[in-house]
């Protein structure tokens, strides 16, 4: 007799939208699915490390929900799909926007559910964050964090004004802007235990590296120099700082770049191995 798949998740964040939407982040409590030595070996590293499959889960009830392409993994109940396109003015407005999404790399018509029922999008171990936003409240965020979001949550592409912030700050041209009231799913690569949260109160933040997540669209974003010289820069060992002032919030990811580090080392040693190099578990076993 097959068990009750509702025992083997937990709902580890929740949040309902304005209307008759619900959205869910569920993770799977163990995966036990291993058939072979190698993926066994795998998923009990994966089990005790805490790594655990998740799946959005969001419910429908006379409502809508806009999601990423490509994230639907199934669905139950009366629901229809529809094309969303971007931008706003008619045929001049999502001309505007098909131009701007083709520039961003991104896709520019997002699916849109509406009606009842139930929608899982895809398994994934990410790292996922629910945000609620109040009416005209936005948000900036990094491209490719968008997820998901309540139907009458705008996303759209946020140009970076200032060049030298798009060039050469990390961030790139262009980013996603989300504007309320709903709620939005954004996949996160970092738990949300370790995203810290500056309010900033007409103040400078800047930062060095790629890993500030988010902002408030009240916030300026630039790129500058740590030191007024470009040798004082070299000689500091920092260089270009991206720079968040005025007054909002931003959300930064101080444990990021240890993750991407850790990441690229590893795929390194797999090349290693590949290629007939050293092995980093052979190795640590010589005197």
């Amino acid at each position: 007799m097959l068990s009750d798949f509702n025992n083997s998740i937990e709902i580890i964040e929740s949040a309902k939208g304005t209307g008759g939407f619900s959205v869910d982040v569920i993770a799977y409590k163990r995966l036990e699915g291993g058939q072979d030595i190698v993926t066994a070996e795998s998923l009990f590293m994966a089990n005790q490390a805490g790594i655990k499959l998740k799946h959005v889960r969001i419910k429908l009830s006379n409502s809508s929900a806009t999601l990423e392409p490509g994230a639907l993994y199934f669905m139950k109940g009366n629901i229809k799909i529809e094309a969303a396109a971007g931008g706003s003015g008619g045929i001049s407005g999502i001309a505007r926007g098909l131009a701007s999404k083709m520039l961003a790399n991104e896709t520019f018509f997002r699916p849109k559910y509406t009606g009842t029922g139930e929608i899982y999008l895809e398994p994934s171990f990410s790292h996922f964050i629910i945000v609620p936003l109040k009416e005209k409240q936005s948000l900036i965020v990094e491209k490719g964090m968008y997820f998901c979001s309540e139907g009458n949550v705008g996303v759209s592409v946020e140009l970076n004004k200032n060049v030298a912030a798009g060039a050469f700050g990390g961030e790139g041209w262009f980013q996603t802007k989300i504007v309320g009231p709903g709620v939005c799913v954004l996949a996160s690569p970092v738990p949300s235990t370790e995203i810290l949260c500056y309010e900033l109160q007409n103040e400078t933040l800047q930062v060095d590296g790629n890993f500030a997540l988010m902002r408030t669209d009240g916030i300026k974003f630039s790129v500058k120099k740590s030191t007024r010289s470009l040798l004082g820069s070299v000689a500091s060992g920092e260089g270009l700082l991206q720079t968040f002032e005025g007054t909002g919030k931003v959300w930064i990811a101080p444990t990021q770049s240890v993750y991407s580090q850790i990441a690229f080392l590893n795929e390194h040693n797999k090349f290693m191995d590949h290629k007939g190099g050293f092995s980093t578990t052979n190795s640590s076993n010589i005197k």
